[in-house]
């Protein structure tokens, strides 16, 4: 017999022991356990609670990085004090930089769809590491904090990649890029750049994009529009759970966080603490995780038969407390409803799609990575050629714009830079504006090249000597050099420029 495959287990807090057991009982009934070892992996409150901020012991880090792929169930994270985000830390720390979410119709979930006729099925890809989940922050001001936003060019190419990859798997014809390029037109812009040059590589995939704000109307108002959207992080999280809400909530929502080296299969809702240890929590989420885990590594004849036991299993109107059943049969425990599950291994839906058990890989499939030596660095514009033209420096001052303007041209004067731009809150109030524009104590200044053709030879060295006669007037909060990339400027306008 060959060795099992290896899978780190998180049971979770609050609900969380409980739904596991019951996923790890259909697991069991399947034979999903002939294939793989579930190894315990510390994690969680009981870390947070030891005093350690990251929320994840030595011994679990172990675990998860031998091998290589984590079941997990809800986790607490303290509010207010303490580590942050147990969930966040992993796919950050690990790299697992997609977020995978089939939303789906289920049987006996009503919803306001599903009263309607109207079914759903869309797979929403997030991207998991950067942008503001960053949690790059600072206080700059009395009156202004700051959150950086950080999109990198091999970022999107690693999640625009998965975005192809998992369509074609899944037979869908058609993906949609969601961002906000119309304000954010360098972050976002280069998202929906690289997801058009990404797509190149898929001529079989029809693409579109769409505008958050749109994206968000139209999957209310026509869901059925969209097959899959891949979009950054936060936006991706907003509507991952708007997604969650046209199917029934969270608790019918399945979650993959997708690796090169990494990848972790989760239930996304909270733990539910109210309710824990009474054993009537609903345990679909996790299940539906556990079946996106099974065909990641190569046991699809298994997801597919638990798949076709859980649809058939709601069309029954088995259910847990939390979502009724239009057969007005009485609610069953956690276990009850595990165990129906089991019961019914074999059977297939008569209102779902069937997924085939047979034909299908029914063996692991999945290649554990090797350990990397060191931290990968990825590139994807390696031949740009910067030029440096200038800088803003960010001051924290309560003057009014015109005797401040007349205070930096001052200290400017003499140098290879003039003042060409003031903003506050990044909309313009010098040299042109309106006094009507409201500002706090944080402003923008710009300084640009007064000959341009200067910029071939410029060194940062200058830039700092401008740096450091500004800085003998004012409170600097922060300094960034402003650069041409391959002849195009690699900055942003002021609003109203």
């Amino acid at each position: 017999m060959s060795q099992k495959l290896r899978i780190a287990l998180a049971e979770g807090d609050g609900i969380g022991p409980e739904i596991m057991g019951a996923c790890l009982g259909i697991f069991e009934a399947a034979g999903v356990m002939e294939h793989v070892e579930f190894v315990p992996a510390e994690m969680g409150e009981r870390v947070f609670a030891a005093g350690n901020s990251m929320g994840i012991s030595d011994e679990g880090m172990r675990i998860v990085e031998d091998t290589g792929l984590v079941y997990k169930g809800p986790m607490g994270t303290p509010v207010g004090k303490g580590g942050k985000s147990i969930n966040v830390t992993l796919r950050k720390m690990y790299g697992a930089f997609a977020n995978v979410r089939h939303f789906q119709s289920l049987p006996n979930v009503e919803t306001v769809y599903s009263k309607a006729g109207v079914p759903i099925d869309v797979v929403i890809v997030r991207e998991n590491i950067e942008d503001t989940y960053g949690g790059i922050e600072h206080r700059l001001t009395a009156d202004v904090v700051e959150c950086k936003r950080l999109i990198s060019a091999p970022g999107c190419d690693q999640v625009h990649r998965e975005a192809f990859e998992t369509a074609r798997r899944l037979g869908i014809t058609k993906v949609h890029c969601g961002h906000k390029a119309n304000i954010m037109k360098m972050s976002d812009g280069l998202f929906l750049e690289r997801f058009k040059e990404v797509a190149k590589a898929y001529p079989e995939i029809e693409t579109g994009d769409v505008i958050i704000d749109a994206l968000c109307m139209n999957l209310v108002l026509k869901p059925q529009a969209y097959d899959m959207v891949v979009l950054p992080n936060l936006q991706g999280d907003i509507v991952s759970d708007l997604a969650a809400g046209l199917v029934g909530g969270l608790g019918f929502a399945p979650s993959a966080n997708i690796g090169h080296n990494v990848s972790i299969f989760e239930a996304v809702h909270g733990t539910a603490p109210d309710i824990a240890g009474k054993g009537i929590a609903n345990p679909t989420s996790l299940l539906l995780s556990g079946i996106l885990m099974l065909r990641h590594i190569g046991l699809r004849a298994q997801a597919n038969t638990i798949e076709n036991a859980l649809m058939h299993t709601l069309e029954q109107g088995v259910h847990t407390g939390d979502f009724g059943a239009n057969s007005g049969k009485p609610a069953v425990g956690t276990r009850e409803f595990g165990a129906a599950i089991s019961a019914n291994l074999g059977n297939e839906p008569a209102t779902h799609t069937v997924r085939p058990a047979k034909g299908v890989s029914a063996a692991i499939e999945h290649g554990r990575p090797e350990r990397p030596k060191a931290h990968t660095l990825m590139r994807t514009f390696t031949g740009s050629k910067s030029e440096i033209v200038g800088c803003d420096i960010y001051l924290d001052t309560t003057l009014e714009p015109a005797p401040l303007a007349e205070k930096l041209k001052g200290i400017c004067e003499g140098s290879p830079f003039k003042l060409t731009m003031m903003s506050n809150r990044g909309t313009q109030v010098w040299p042109s504006g309106s006094v009507y524009t409201e500002i706090v104590d944080y402003y923008r200044v710009r300084f640009e090249l007064r000959d341009m053709a200067q910029a071939a030879g410029m060194e940062q060295a200058t830039l700092i000597k401008l740096l450091g006669g500004i800085a003998d007037a004012f409170a600097i909060t922060d300094f960034q050099p402003l650069k041409y990339y391959d002849g195009k400027p690699g900055f942003s306008l002021a609003q109203g420029q």
